[in-house]
């Protein structure tokens, strides 16, 4: 798995608010987002929404990935 990298906070509140309306559903619904923006050619959007799956399964891990210092 791959760490997302959200460059700002609207990022991070997509997924929040992904979570809030899909609740475990929340990481299928920003890929479904993802491939409907690649479909329509948004190359930006796609890789926007393909961030958002991931930083939505990383929240759902219960322990630290990474480095921890």
């Amino acid at each position: 798995m791959h760490l997302p990298i959200l460059p700002d906070r609207k990022s991070y509140e997509d997924a929040r608010a992904l979570i809030e309306l899909f609740g475990e559903e929340a990481g299928t619904e920003a890929a479904n987002r993802a491939d409907a923006s690649r479909d329509v050619g948004n190359h930006i959007h796609f890789c926007h929404w393909r961030q958002i799956e991931r930083m939505i399964l990383l929240l759902g891990v219960d322990r630290a990935l990474g480095t921890v210092h």
